[in-house]
């Protein structure tokens, strides 16, 4: 077998610049292409498309990870919008959404990365904190806190110790959405990773793994794609 084929979510962004061009183009930081590839995977753009192609999309591949990014719609969990909350990004919340269903309906791995690890939560029935003091130092600057695993669960299969994490995010898991467990926690109590039980790899991590060096975590995911996709020649 080769190496899985991970599907990562992009997002579209207008007046993008490079050489001469200035054009509306489908973003996608390297550093999540970069940590499939340091884990074993091979790594594919999933820009936004129409919803109803998502069950054909994951279906050619063996993992899908919802990348981070723009807040999440508070009216996706029946919240109004707080004054803190950012702008809303409708068409990629309706695409990963449905990557979300195609992954869960089919069994597929699925890694949610900040963005994506709430969006799974709302996806489920949760909801979200729109706004933690002090968890964003400085607009643009990443920061680290430490994660501590919960006994027993997937995550901490994969990393059994506390550890510090690379973190960039304003908002949290609040109510848990339907059959999720929380698999680690920061020291104020905040929901760091959740993980769906059962024969699927589900998980969502608050943190970013694609701005530090720990693989552990995609690599869990990359073992998960080989054993589940057919991709792989």
């Amino acid at each position: 077998m080769g190496r899985p084929l991970i599907g990562v979510s992009t997002y579209l962004e207008a007046g993008a610049r490079w050489g001469v061009w200035e054009l509306e183009a489908a973003l996608l930081p390297a550093g999540y292409p970069r940590l499939v590839q340091r884990a074993g995977g091979l790594s594919v753009m999933l820009p936004p498309d129409d919803p109803a192609l998502a069950r054909e999309t994951v279906a050619r591949l063996d993992a899908v990870v919802v990348a981070g990014g723009p807040d999440v719609d508070p009216a996706r969990y029946g919240a109004e919008r707080s004054p803190r909350t950012g702008p809303p990004a409708p068409e990629r919340d309706v695409w990963e959404l449905a990557l979300i269903r195609a992954a869960l309906d089919s069994g597929t791995p699925l890694l949610g990365i900040c963005r994506g690890h709430q969006l799974l939560n709302v996806f489920l029935g949760g909801t979200l904190v729109q706004h933690l003091d002090g968890h964003v130092k400085d607009t643009g600057v990443v920061g680290h806190h430490e994660v501590t695993p919960v006994p027993g669960t997937r995550y901490a299969g994969l990393v059994p110790e506390p550890c510090a994490v690379p973190t960039y995010h304003h908002q949290a898991v609040e109510r848990l959405g339907d059959g999720l467990t929380v698999c680690a926690h920061a020291a104020d109590g905040t929901v760091e990773a959740i993980e769906l039980p059962g024969s699927a790899w589900v998980l969502g991590v608050q943190w970013h793994p694609e701005m530090g060096d720990d693989l552990r975590v995609m690599r869990g995911l990359v073992a998960a794609a080989s054993k589940f996709g057919p991709s792989g020649v």
